[in-house]
């Protein structure tokens, strides 16, 4: 990489956010803003004659929607995407869709207070920036991100497994996982165990985000809710402002949401979930780590398999950032390794017959 680090091109069609962005992004020592674009026509010869590394795209713009532009990026020069989306529901849907077609993170841009809520979420923007550099939609070295908190910031290690045999799958992914977690999702039959679901997400995108899920999966998909019981045929998505939990009331799994602080990072963290998971429910848990950047979800894998679950890693050649599958493999927590296509039937097989050996590692 250059000596500016990562070379980002800001496109936005408002003057404000175009230079807050500047600022955020040269404000760091391991990037620099190379250009600014008003719109996709102007950001086009940007690309053209800068080739960025990373480029950050607001998703209404005049001259070319957002969306056709991200569109027309994707198939004819291939860039990471870091996409700044306003809080609005309409806004949230075209997120989503930015998602699907290939934008890799997600900035949630405040509505009031433009400048000092973009300074306030200055370190976020430049951890996505980060991550989008290390997707393997460009070909940029890997940034390590040091850890913050551990899992022991909201609860602690032990182990109180419920006495029952019912299954359950857990399930923590970051960037690139909104695609991930649908392909994972979609082969799931109606009676598949329950899912707890920590994606690492901006708040205001999960439920809609899980709303989505629902209506291209045959089992159900909803954000999740404290104090509810984790019912088969159901999958409980991590709300963006929480840790999500697994917990147990009376002789039921439920689901409980903390706002403890962030570990690894993030809220919600996956190693939070996988520890919530080997405390409490042991051998009755299969793992499963998505793509993403960072170890978030490494040593909380580790303490499921010591705990008696079998855990599935998403391998290297279908990962967008081969960053938490990778530290958890490293760890010795991840029993098989497959491709994202293959993990979902290879689990319910696993399921089938509860049992079988690793055959990947």
């Amino acid at each position: 990489m250059s000596k500016a680090g990562i070379r980002v091109v800001v496109v936005d069609d408002s003057a404000l956010i175009r230079g807050l962005l500047r600022e955020i992004i040269d404000g760091a020592a391991d990037m620099s803003c190379v250009a600014v674009a008003p719109d996709p026509l102007v950001a086009r010869e940007r690309i053209r004659e800068l080739n960025p590394d990373v480029i950050t795209l607001d998703v209404e713009m005049p001259k070319m929607d957002g969306l056709e532009f991200l569109s027309r990026l994707m198939r004819l020069k291939p860039t990471p995407v870091v996409m700044v989306s306003s809080l609005t529901e309409r806004g949230t849907e075209i997120a989503l869709r930015a998602l699907e077609l290939g934008a890799v993170e997600i900035v949630a841009k405040p509505k009031m207070d433009i400048v000092n809520g973009m300074n306030g979420y200055a370190d976020e923007i430049r951890e996505k920036i980060r991550a989008a550099a290390q997707s393997t939609v460009g070909k940029t070295p890997m940034i390590s991100v040091p850890p913050s908190h551990s899992a022991d910031a909201v609860l602690p290690k032990h182990s109180r497994p419920l006495l029952k045999s019912e299954k359950l799958i857990i399930v923590g992914a970051s960037t690139g996982g909104t695609e991930a977690l649908k392909e994972f999702l979609q082969p799931m039959p109606a009676d598949a165990p329950g899912i707890l679901i920590a994606q690492h997400m901006p708040e205001m995108f999960t439920r809609s985000f899980a709303a989505r899920l629902d209506s291209l999966c045959r089992i159900t998909v909803k954000e999740a809710e404290h104090g509810e019981r984790v019912l088969p045929g159901h999958a409980y998505i991590a709300p963006g402002h929480s840790h999500l939990l697994l917990g147990v009331s009376g002789a039921n799994y439920v689901c409980e949401l903390s706002q403890a602080p962030p570990v690894n990072r993030h809220r919600p963290s996956v190693d939070v979930l996988f520890r919530s998971a080997a405390n409490v429910a042991g051998r009755n848990a299969v793992g499963v780590i998505l793509t993403g950047m960072g170890r978030d979800g490494a040593q909380g894998m580790l303490e499921m398999k010591q705990a008696g679950a079998y855990n599935f890693a998403q391998d290297e050649s279908s990962c967008v950032v081969f960053g938490m599958p990778k530290e958890a493999i490293a760890a010795g927590g991840v029993d098989e390794i497959l491709p994202l296509r293959e993990i979902a039937p290879r689990l319910l097989s696993w399921l089938h017959t509860k049992g079988g050996r690793a055959t990947r590692i």
